[in-house]
């Protein structure tokens, strides 16, 4: 026979369990003893009942997901897989949610995640979303089997045949479920073309029966969706964390078949009161037209136009000869005031005063106007301009006084 080693053992021991569907997923209910929080966060510690044990670790990243105070003789139900820890040659249960065992026990820690939730803010209305007024296709996330998937099948056929309903069957309860409700509603929001609402429902039960819809991942994953939705989970009286989380709580599933699937027969009322309202509306606005039309046929009749043509004709000649007068007048003025001009003009024209005998008498090589005594010298050659020529001269003597008084200098 062939020898195998020691670790060719451990790794067969390993690669059995691993494919041992039934030991992947597996829920463990055991009383907690040899409790130990390593420094690096892990926790090792061993699940009894009243004959065996069976030894079991939580990672650190699985601790942040459970809100539990681990400790020696607490009973919890554990849910992970089973495996084999090869140097050590043991096998052991690999825990990635633990939940209080009893039903006293599981209440408190219901309450405790309830708090916490709503600490962070989850449960706030400003996170939730509005249900769509006319969906054309609904995600219904449950059970395959059960009340349920009839109960909202039946009261949709009812109240709308055309709107498709389709399912993403889960399991309701057990280790499985709440993975493959995180993974359905991921899937509806990874394809948002499917759906528009989703329902998320299953029957009553116990709380322990319901747990599923209070794990954590199952929670943030309702928070997380896109797509509203409904929760329908227990009946009336059970509230889970799935509720409170929803963008709407049914307390049924058929509630929520009613809250998500509008009325056909509804409906076809409200279109039949509409089109009610809208012939009432189009005859009052036709009414209202034809009488504004008669009145504008009577104002405008054919002796009525006639007479506004008149007016506005006269209007318009009497405007015509007012502004006629006042281009005359305007143009009369302005003929008497080039006339004055003119007149002043001609006044001071030094030719005319020259016609009238006197002359004007120049000096200097810039032939400058005399117009006092001063201005020349006994010597100095002057030119006299007179009406029809000039005169060349030379002062021979310069006396002071006017021309009717003369005085000598």
């Amino acid at each position: 026979m062939e020898a195998y080693s020691v670790t060719d053992i451990n790794t067969y021991i390993k690669n059995k369990l691993t494919t041992d569907n039934f030991l992947q997923k597996i829920m463990v209910r055991g009383e907690i003893s040899n409790f130990k929080r390593h420094s690096s966060g892990h926790c090792y510690l061993t699940l009894k009942d009243e004959d065996t044990t069976l030894k079991a670790v939580i990672f650190r990243s699985a601790m942040y997901h459970i809100h539990l105070d681990l400790q020696n003789g607490q009973k919890i139900i554990a849910t992970g897989s089973v495996n084999v820890y090869p140097k050590g040659g043991t096998y052991q249960l690999y825990i990635t949610q633990a939940i209080p065992d009893g039903q006293g026990a599981l209440s408190l820690y219901y309450e405790k995640l309830k708090k916490s939730f709503t600490e962070e803010g989850l449960f706030d209305a400003r996170y939730k979303k509005a249900l769509p007024l006319y969906p054309r296709r609904i995600g219904i996330i449950t059970s395959r089997t059960g009340a349920v998937l009839h109960d909202i099948f039946h009261v949709s056929s009812l109240r709308n045949p055309h709107v498709q309903l389709l399912l993403y069957p889960v399991d309701v309860q057990g280790s499985n479920s709440a993975p493959q409700i995180v993974q359905a509603l991921q899937y509806f929001n990874e394809n948002p073309k499917l759906c528009e609402v989703i329902i998320l429902g299953r029957g009553g039960g116990s709380l322990e029966d319901l747990w599923s819809f209070n794990d954590e991942r199952v929670v943030r994953a309702v928070f997380a969706s896109k797509i509203p939705v409904v929760s329908a989970v227990g009946h009336e009286t059970d509230y889970t964390l799935t509720d409170y989380v929803s963008d709407r709580r049914a307390a049924t599933p058929s509630q929520a078949a009613e809250l998500c699937v509008p009325s056909r027969q509804e409906l076809l009322q409200q279109v039949a009161a509409k089109k009610q309202l809208l012939r009432l509306s189009i005859k009052q606005q036709l009414r209202q037209r034809q009488i504004k039309l008669q009145n504008c046929k009577e104002k405008l009749t054919a002796s009525n136009i006639q007479k506004q043509i008149l007016e506005k004709r006269v209007n318009l000649q009497e405007k015509w000869r007012c502004i006629d007068k006042a281009v005359r007048d305007k143009i009369n003025l302005l003929r008497h005031r080039q006339v004055t001009l003119a007149a002043k003009l001609t006044l001071l024209n030094p030719e005319q005063v020259l016609k009238r005998g006197y002359g004007l008498i120049l000096t200097g090589p810039e032939q400058r106007a005399v117009n006092t005594i001063s201005a020349v010298r006994v010597g100095d050659d002057i030119q006299i301009c007179l009406r029809d020529g000039f005169l060349q001269a030379t002062v021979n003597r310069v006396e002071k006084g006017n021309w009717h008084g003369k005085k000598n200098i």
